[in-house]
């Protein structure tokens, strides 16, 4: 049975990982008869966000802990996991892609990702495995494998699309029904809520993108 490591930011849009299109991934590695392994860094969280009003709640979380409520606690920690462990590694969206797995939100194109998650990132590409990115996820990708001239879909986004284009990267329109895959690089990537119109568009992307991983895999 393939493993595919799901790569968690924490849960909930605003704050962690986008918990409809983690779940989704979840649910669609399931239906392929497929083992995820959800995986998180033990870091704090950059700031906690009620989602009821879309407000800072001043409350400290961490993202191992939050993650683990999608995982319904069977989590890794980032730094314990072995590449050797997975077969593919998928990044779902939210703002804690953007927020803790890297720092994309607050500073754009002149963003840092969290050492452990590019380090991760080259060993899976370094191994040739197989590496999907979701949403806002795929800007980590490009911010880290830009000097590999690796293609993304973040979906039709001007701004951001500039962005993934100034590391090096090549961005590559796309609907979020629909999804992208650079063959050079193993890298499959869906724009799910970055223009997706409901969830079911999300769903349908999102399947695509785990069948294709598992495929290549």
């Amino acid at each position: 049975m393939k493993k595919i490591g799901v790569l968690l930011s924490g849960c909930g849009v605003y704050d962690g990982s986008e918990i409809h299109e983690s779940v989704l991934t979840l649910l669609a590695i399931c239906k392929s008869k497929a083992e995820a392994i959800c995986i998180a860094p033990d870091i704090e969280m950059t700031h906690t966000i009620d989602h009821s009003c879309g407000e800072e709640s001043g409350e400290k979380r961490n993202v191992l802990v939050e993650a683990a409520r999608i995982a319904r606690g069977n989590i890794t920690k980032l730094s314990d996991l072995d590449v050797s462990d997975i077969d593919a590694l998928i990044l779902p969206g939210g703002f804690g892609a953007a927020k803790n797995l890297c720092d994309y939100a607050f500073n754009g194109k002149d963003c840092t990702v969290n050492k452990d998650v590019a380090s991760l990132l080259i060993k899976i590409h370094d191994e040739k495995k197989p590496l999907g990115a979701i949403c806002i996820a795929p800007v980590i990708v490009a911010k880290v494998l830009g000097y590999k001239a690796v293609e993304v879909t973040i979906g039709t986004d001007e701004a951001t699309a500039s962005h993934v284009e100034s590391f090096g990267a090549k961005h590559i329109n796309c609907p979020a029904s629909k999804y992208h895959f650079d063959e050079t690089n193993k890298v499959v990537t869906v724009p799910a809520y970055m223009n997706a119109a409901n969830i079911g568009e999300v769903a349908e992307g999102i399947d695509k993108l785990v069948s294709k991983i598992i495929e290549i895999s």
